[in-house]
């Protein structure tokens, strides 16, 4: 299936499941409101951020309701100000009340990856490294936290275990070598990328005689990175892996490896700090 494609049925079903865990049969401090009431209401952000969830949030409120307005005064990948309102929303206020959670919880949790994703890209702008995720994402999450990390500057990985050949360790053992494994994988899926995770020059030698289209160094130490560049001459794209954090990322960007990857941008992530403040209208 077509990413795009696959996102947007992503955004439907998570925004129904995120009513459904939240609002069940019916939320019933909003029924103390009459329905006729209207207000309004504005979302803010305390702490600087980089928005993302603008989609999920329009299919929060229109299944709720099809008479609240959104307003969006910023757009995903945007950058948000400590104080910044972003989102100003107009309706019953039963449903503003209703979707708030809802809305805010995944707001908080697709800007939190973005927000670090971008502080990582900075670090490295302006060396042409490519900041990867990984597969450590939140369960139920992982279209939508790759969104962010797009929306953040950095680069997805392979999406699942569908989309590439990652052969690691124990596959290379269960194949019989790395050169067994890749020459497999090209008669299993010719048109997919084959990356082999390597731990020691010996593996990386057999890596790029396999023709490996990447080649992952696990937890290489600066000085190896800077080796494995150099024996590779370009021959096959180096990701670089393992203790990777903001006080190790440019140090190991400016070993000239092609890209690094890092859980941290989605498995530890936290949450961003936002409000909503309600105001009641006459009605209208």
């Amino acid at each position: 299936m077509h990413y795009q494609t696959a996102l947007a049925e992503e955004i439907r079903s998570s925004a129904a499941r995120l009513l459904a865990e939240d609002v069940g049969p019916g939320d019933i401090t909003a029924q103390l409101i009459p329905d006729h009431q209207w207000a309004t209401a504005e979302v803010i952000t305390r702490v600087p951020a980089v928005l993302c969830g603008v989609a999920w949030v329009d299919d929060i409120f229109r299944r709720l309701d099809s008479r609240v307005a959104l307003r969006w005064q910023a757009a995903d990948g945007d950058r948000l100000d400590a104080g910044q309102c972003f989102l100003t929303l107009e309706g019953p206020a039963r449903s503003l009340l209703t979707g708030e959670r809802a809305a805010l919880n995944v707001l908080q949790t697709l800007s939190a990856t973005a927000t670090v994703t971008r502080a990582y890209v900075d670090l490295i702008a302006d060396t042409g490294v490519r900041l990867l995720d990984t597969r450590k994402t939140l369960p139920s999450m992982r279209l939508a936290q790759k969104y962010a990390v797009m929306c953040g500057g950095g680069h997805n990985h392979r999406i699942g275990l569908w989309d590439a050949f990652l052969i690691k360790e124990n596959h290379i053992a269960a194949c019989g070598g790395i050169q067994a494994a890749v020459t497999q994988a090209r008669k299993l899926a010719a048109e997919l990328p084959v990356e082999v995770e390597v731990e020691n020059f010996a593996e990386l030698e057999q890596a790029l005689a396999a023709k490996a289209d990447v080649i992952m160094l696990d937890n290489f130490s600066l000085d190896e990175l800077r080796t494995a560049v150099e024996l590779t001459a370009g021959n096959a794209t180096l990701e670089a892996s393992g203790n990777v954090d903001t006080t190790t990322l440019r140090a190991i960007a400016e070993t000239g490896v092609d890209c690094i990857s890092c859980g941290t941008l989605t498995k530890d992530i936290k949450a961003i700090d936002l409000s909503m403040r309600v105001t009641r209208q006459a009605t209208p």
